[in-house]
């Protein structure tokens, strides 16, 4: 876009945004000002900072925002940004309009229409996590750290979670998340979300462990520096004054008529993560009691989501595979942010299953899901678990949920012929790509490995997704934005041919 000697439109509303860049406040303070106004309205932004010549246009595209005109005196820039598109302009305003000096309650997104519950076979859709963008990664430090409130945050957070929506509809997916772009890590994240939680960095543990030289040897396995993933500590008994995930239902019901799935830390994960012995026997005398009110939690969660038109409600449990095949030891193990001890694999698979009975009971088993993977905390496979599904055979035989979503293409996965003794009522998401490799899959590949599930449960009971998610933590995505679209719109393509 050229330089114009003067803007054609007089503005709603402006700010002057001095020397700051925008990955420094400036996009924070322009969806502040920004979003008070009604669509096609017109914000006027001064900067005085060069590098906001080429990041403003291009942050204006990826949230469908238009940039109207720009002009510059000296170091003086001003740029004229209309929310949405001039089309959607009812009126052109003759006087300028003074922004808010404080931020206003946000009113709740409204939803495009009725929400979509039907799920057709063969579906495909993300596991959940999705790339965060720098400046969404640099918002989510500062709103965990205390530098930026809850409302700037959010605000934030949606441009993040646009961006996520608008490449899974480009992939042509037909089940839609969020991306998880609100979130630390699929887990932890429950610390901000909980008021008698707080999040610590995870090298603060080191203390408590049983073997503090073996923690720190797992530590340097990661892809991302240690002291940025954060873990859950309980202070007070747990109850949940606010939603853990459906505000994030919410928004994204008001971006999309799509099928939409949301993921969960499942009920054995969540009290695997809050229970450190160290800490919340302080609270509670067993384990057992702190899983008492994480059933509650989720349970209240689950029924908030249905009501709120969530298709699919994911509850996510990798841990269970530390459980069959991790040492036998009582060591906490990183296993994907769990860090809570564990007894034998038998105990623990009963306590696992009697939690997951416990939480969806009386709910539609058909909109609820189970995911299990092997680790997706690094690009490295052979830090990952490995093993067949047979030991976890007894609890997926008698699964309280309609779906199963299972790390089904990495060779760690072992052999698929085990799992047609899955119920015949559940559906079966298998991953057909291996979100930890940079290499797009081809559609020959993908076929052949969905034909396999078709062969085995039928094509009726198969949806197609990935392994698992694409940045289960927000600082350690396994794959690029680019990378993770590409995969799924090879999925896509390979669904069209498999309905053709």
């Amino acid at each position: 876009m050229t330089w114009d000697d003067r803007h054609a439109y007089v503005p709603d509303a402006r700010f002057d945004g001095g020397n700051l860049d925008c990955g420094n406040g400036l996009l924070l303070l322009i969806r502040k000002h920004l979003d008070p106004l009604p669509r096609g309205g017109l914000l006027e932004i001064l900067s005085t900072e060069s590098t906001v010549d080429e990041d403003l246009p291009a942050w204006a595209r990826m949230t469908s925002n238009q940039l109207v005109s720009r002009t510059r005196n000296g170091s003086q820039r001003s740029f004229l940004i209309c929310k949405g598109s001039l089309s959607e302009r009812q009126t052109a305003p003759t006087a300028v309009a003074s922004a808010p000096s404080s931020t206003k309650e946000r009113a709740s997104p409204t939803p495009l229409g009725p929400a979509r519950l039907d799920i057709p076979p063969l579906a495909v859709m993300g596991i959940g996590s999705w790339p965060r963008p720098r400046w969404m990664l640099q918002a989510l430090h500062d709103y965990l750290e205390g530098r930026l409130d809850e409302s700037a945050f959010q605000e934030t957070a949606d441009d993040a979670v646009r961006l996520a929506v608008a490449a899974q509809e480009r992939a042509g997916v037909d089940v839609l998340s969020d991306g998880e772009q609100r979130r630390d890590s699929y887990a932890s994240f429950v610390g901000s979300r909980l008021d008698a939680c707080q999040l610590i960095p995870i090298t603060d543990l080191l203390p408590y462990v049983e073997d503090p030289a073996e923690f720190e040897k797992e530590l340097r396995s990661l892809d991302v520096p240690a002291q940025q993933v954060r873990h859950p500590a309980v202070f007070r008994r747990l109850t949940r004054n606010r939603p853990l995930v459906a505000h994030e239902i919410r928004y994204l019901r008001s971006l999309t008529r799509k099928p939409i799935k949301v993921a969960l830390p499942g009920p054995y994960l969540l009290t695997r993560t809050l229970w450190l012995e160290c800490v919340s026997e302080r609270i509670y005398q067993r384990r057992e009691e702190l899983a008492d009110d994480v059933v509650t939690i989720l349970r209240e969660e689950v029924a908030e989501l249905l009501a709120e038109g969530t298709a699919l409600i994911q509850f996510d449990e990798p841990v269970l595979t530390e459980v069959v095949f991790g040492r036998p030891t009582r060591n906490r193990s990183f296993m994907c942010g769990a860090l809570g001890s564990r007894g034998n694999s038998s105990d623990e698979l009963t306590f696992a299953s009697s939690l997951l009975d416990r939480v969806t009971a009386g709910f539609p088993a058909e909109r609820l899901a189970l995911h299990i993977c092997r680790g997706n905390w690094s690009r490295d496979e052979r830090v990952a678990l490995a093993g067949d599904y047979a030991p976890l055979l007894p609890l997926l035989q008698r699964l309280p949920v309609g779906n199963v979503f299972l790390e089904m293409c990495t060779p760690r996965a072992g052999d698929w012929s085990l799992l047609t003794r899955l119920p015949s009522k559940c559906r079966v998401g298998v991953g057909v790509v291996n979100q930890k490799l940079d290499t797009i899959e081809s559609v020959e590949d993908i076929l052949t490995r969905a034909g396999k599930a078709i062969d085995l449960f039928g094509a009726e009971r198969v949806f197609l997704n990935p392994d698992c998610g694409f940045a289960t933590f927000a600082d350690n995505p396994v794959a690029s934005a680019d990378v993770a679209e590409a995969k799924l719109a090879a999925i896509v393509e390979a669904a069209r041919r498999l309905r053709g």
